[in-house]
């Protein structure tokens, strides 16, 4: 590995530094976080200062990010000691109006910057509120809008709905027709004769009505973003029981984008739970090799009495190879 590369997550970057020298200027690749390119600075004149900033093209020069993030140096000499920025919230970032960190104390030897994104976001070319990029994937802005909303109103108005669907809080009317066809353990209930097939009732008792309400929305092709990033780990365990295969990926690609410390041990278990090698690779890469197992000790204590041997079994396995190679 160059002291040049930057190795990244979904939003968060690190630097290695082995030893920074006699160089007073020092200048990493490119990386990738949201639409953007990215590079990061070292130079040293009376103090040493860090640089962030992005790189615009011909590209996305009328979409300058507006990110939050956190910026941290975690230093390896006499143990294991971080300088934290405080974190800085809605920054505009141009290439010629970049962020600086001047830094007052001296850096020696190994030690590494890391850059954890909180948010990116952009306008609209014609103007308008900013919004995240990190929602812009999930939208329905390719599918026939006048179909969907005609489906969607046979589940919003309940015309002639021929099944019930009953939640742990409520009960909904629905379509077997449509249900049987974006999902085979629905096609199932329905071709056989089952209890779902005689009583035209499916209990769904390990969700919530709000839930199955989103749950259905999508179904349907009438899902609103926000109710998908509200209701989505209700969303992923239904399509895993269900067999909604595309919105089991939507799920699983959706909680790639913010994975931080107050829920990477859970998703750690959700990928493991619901088999997401994706997921999985992330927040091991997020724990370990990116080191912030260290600042979650106490909750990753807590992880270790209760998650799965097997699952233990491969954090540990994962902590060691890289160790070895540090």
């Amino acid at each position: 590995m160059t002291d040049t590369r930057v190795e990244t997550t979904s939003r968060l970057a690190q630097w290695r530094i082995d030893n920074l020298g006699l160089s007073t200027y020092r200048k990493s690749d490119p990386f990738k976080i949201g639409k953007w390119n990215w590079r990061l600075v070292l130079e040293k004149n009376r103090n040493l200062s860090i640089r962030l900033y992005p790189e615009i093209s011909s590209l996305n020069k009328d979409s300058h990010p507006i990110a939050s993030f956190i910026i941290r140096v975690v230093c390896s000499l006499g143990g294991r000691k971080a300088l934290v920025h405080p974190e800085v919230r809605d920054k505009q970032l141009k290439s010629g109006e970049d962020f600086v960190w001047p830094l007052e104390v001296p850096l020696g030897g190994r030690f590494i910057i890391d850059v954890e994104f909180l948010d990116l976001k952009t306008t609209y070319q014609n103007g308008g509120e900013s919004y995240s990029v990190w929602t812009e994937h999930f939208t329905q802005k390719d599918l026939c809008a006048t179909a969907l909303s005609s489906i969607g109103k046979m589940l919003s108005d309940s015309i002639h709905t021929d099944i019930i669907i009953n939640a742990s809080n409520g009960s909904i009317g629905a379509h077997r027709a449509i249900m049987a066809a974006r999902s085979p353990v629905f096609k199932t209930m329905f071709s056989h004769d089952l209890k779902e097939k005689e009583m035209s009732v499916i209990n769904i008792s390990d969700m919530s009505i709000e839930s199955c309400q989103v749950f259905l929305n999508y179904i349907y092709g009438n899902i609103i973003d926000q109710d998908f990033f509200t209701h989505r780990l209700d969303l992923l365990r239904a399509a895993d029981k269900y067999d909604v295969t595309d919105l089991k990926e939507a799920c699983h690609e959706s909680l790639l984008d913010d994975i931080d410390a107050n829920n990477v041990l859970e998703r750690l278990q959700y990928s493991s739970l619901y088999h997401l090698p994706k997921l999985k690779i992330c927040c091991m890469q997020y724990l370990v090799r990116f080191g912030k197992i260290f600042d979650i000790v106490e909750d990753f204590n807590v992880f270790i009495q209760s998650a799965d041997r097997e699952l233990i079994g491969e954090v540990f396995s994962e902590v060691l190879s890289v160790w070895k190679g540090f």
